[in-house]
């Protein structure tokens, strides 16, 4: 079973949110504060979190901004705003989800088993590809220690950036659609074309390399490959 973390201060919420989610057989744990729910992050080691915006001792964006630096834990954001900037500011604060309150009952277990699914499962085919390090003349990705370096300089990326940018590098040279970018990286069907349209770019800024991905009209993306510098110490 998989262990769910809520930390939202409204009781009757999280109530809900564990009769739902335990029907489909996940433990779910609540906190009512951002000091307990970081101490329940710490010491329970949960699956997923599901975060409320609004807590009262603490921002929710504050709250996500200290997993984040833990690693790829997912997070499902929670929020009465349904407007699109507080929904891109989710994303863009490393958020993997957004869900507006009130929610459906059937939507909110979808959401999760959705994240659930992508989120590393530490053995397999995939285990043993992140123990190969991917490299060219411009990136490194280390799939170990889920790190981008580009020229030697480690690149902070968003967990969703990190899955999309290891999507084009392990389809190098390929041209890969909105929609099977969302599979890879998103791996779920709510996500909308725009979306991939941002995170490319923001992809492209942080790479300090817009022809590194290129836009194929009619298509999609591809990732190019940078051949590597020649070795001066070869030609002395």
């Amino acid at each position: 079973m998989t262990k769910i973390l809520v930390i939202d201060d409204d009781q009757v919420l999280c109530d809900l949110v564990a009769k739902v989610l335990e029907g489909w057989d996940h433990t779910v744990l609540a906190a009512g504060d951002a000091a307990s729910g970081l101490r329940a992050v710490y010491g329970e080691r949960p699956d997923l979190v599901i975060l409320d915006v609004e807590l009262p001792d603490m921002n929710g964006w504050d709250v996500l901004g200290r997993i984040r630096e833990l690693g790829d834990l997912p997070v499902l954001m929670l929020t009465a705003n349904d407007t699109e900037l507080e929904k891109v500011r989710a994303l863009r604060g490393g958020a993997d989800d957004y869900l507006t309150k009130p929610f459906g009952q059937q939507e909110l277990p979808a959401r999760v088993e959705a994240l659930l699914r992508r989120a590393p499962s530490g053995n397999g085919t995939e285990a043993a590809e992140r123990e190969r390090p991917y490299a060219d003349g411009l990136l490194t990705l280390d799939y170990l220690q889920r790190l981008a370096i580009v020229k030697g300089a480690e690149v902070r990326l968003t967990p969703l950036e990190y899955r999309l940018l290891a999507a084009f590098v392990r389809h190098a040279g390929q041209i890969l659609s909105p929609d099977q970018l969302i599979e890879l990286a998103w791996r779920e069907p709510l996500v909308q074309p725009d979306q991939v349209k941002l995170y490319v770019g923001r992809l492209r800024s942080k790479l300090g390399a817009p022809e590194a991905i290129e836009t194929v009209r009619g298509f999609g993306y591809r990732y190019r490959p940078a051949a590597a510098e020649p070795d001066p110490a070869r030609h002395s």
